[in-house]
């Protein structure tokens, strides 16, 4: 049997977990406890993505390049510069006899674990993505763990959406778990994949008012269309003075009760905290998040707060968000939306 949490995949640095490693092994024999998955599409998380883009000036083919030599040089895709990757879809090919994960050769399945603890290789350099949108058709093979997880797709849901969906369910969940009924919630990056299922949860746990913060008029008519906020404000995630005074301003004067992050770029920590009532509660659920920035800004604000971080994962995080989709028309419309546009 392989170690459950994947040391024996861990080529360097020696004594750390697969996250932290700087390389794994995805060499396809597996161990007796590990599944091996036939890839069909990886999904680079948006702040990994974001970064991507940014640095190679929008140009698709250069972030095709740099995410397959990511892959290549680590045995994963773990953006150095971020430190995220995202997850995977594909079709179970092999299950170790010791595997405990339930799957069965065959399963399609979409990962629930980063594909920066995830051995991972390519064999068609991802010649059919164009470097334009966040998922990316590929083949090659990848790697789970005995501790890791992944989700069989429902046949009810178009691929693309349910991956979409899948790859943030840890944030309605964790949403759900945290608003108290009647509570005023905001959301920061409210038009986004997990801002929009975030706000559906907020609604389905009982708030009693929502906010939603978004970046330009765009995405402001797209999320007032839906009619998932309350209210929807249009401010930048990284002007904290804008964002505190548009979420206070939307709720009477005062802040919000729980605020959920869900923006893909640095530099949100602190509006959060400026739009969140003394006593509340600020979900940090981005990988661009600061750990310094919010607690010492929380600090420098003296800001009675409890801060979360978003772990991505909650026993059932998977069926909720899938559920939201199929039960709550606004956030099914507005993801496909998303989609199409991507």
């Amino acid at each position: 049997m392989g170690s459950p949490i994947g040391l024996h995949r861990v080529v360097a640095p020696t004594g750390v977990l697969p996250q932290a490693a700087w390389r794994l092994d995805p060499r396809p024999a597996i161990e007796p406890d590990e599944v091996r998955i036939s890839l069909e599409r990886l999904n680079l998380d948006a702040a990994s993505f974001r970064q991507l883009r940014e640095a190679n000036g929008g140009d698709g083919a250069a972030v095709r390049t740099e995410v397959v030599r990511i892959i290549a040089e680590r045995g994963k895709l773990h953006n150095p510069v971020t430190g995220s990757g995202g997850m995977l879809l594909g079709t179970v090919a092999e299950v170790g006899p010791g595997s405990p994960l339930g799957l069965r050769p065959g399963d399609r399945v979409a990962t629930l674990v980063s594909l920066t603890l995830t051995p991972l290789a390519v064999t068609d350099q991802l010649a059919g993505w164009d470097g334009s949108s966040e998922q990316a058709p590929a083949a090659g093979h990848a790697i789970l763990f005995a501790r890791s997880a992944a989700a069989v797709l429902p046949d009810d849901l178009d691929p693309a959406l349910a991956l979409a969906v899948l790859d943030v369910c840890g944030a309605p969940a964790l949403t759900a778990r945290v608003v108290p009924p009647g509570a005023a919630v905001a959301v920061l990056g409210a038009a986004g994949k997990s801002g929009a299922l975030s706000l559906a949860a907020a609604r389905r746990a009982g708030a009693g008012r929502t906010v939603g913060v978004v970046r330009d008029a765009a995405e402001r008519d797209r999320l007032a269309a839906a009619g998932l906020a309350d209210a929807v404000l249009v401010a930048d995630a990284r002007n904290p003075v804008q964002v505190g005074e548009a979420v206070t301003g939307a709720l009477g004067g005062a802040g919000a009760a729980v605020t959920v992050v869900c923006v893909d770029v640095p530099g949100a920590e602190h509006g959060a905290i400026l739009a969140t009532a003394a006593g509340g509660t600020v979900v940090f659920f981005s990988m661009a998040t600061s750990f310094t920035a919010a607690a010492l800004g929380a600090e420098g604000l003296a800001a009675d707060l409890t801060m979360l971080i978003g772990n991505g994962y909650l026993p059932g995080h998977a069926e909720l968000a899938l559920e939201l989709v199929r039960t709550d028309p606004a956030v099914r419309h507005l993801l496909a939306a998303r989609l199409r546009a991507d």
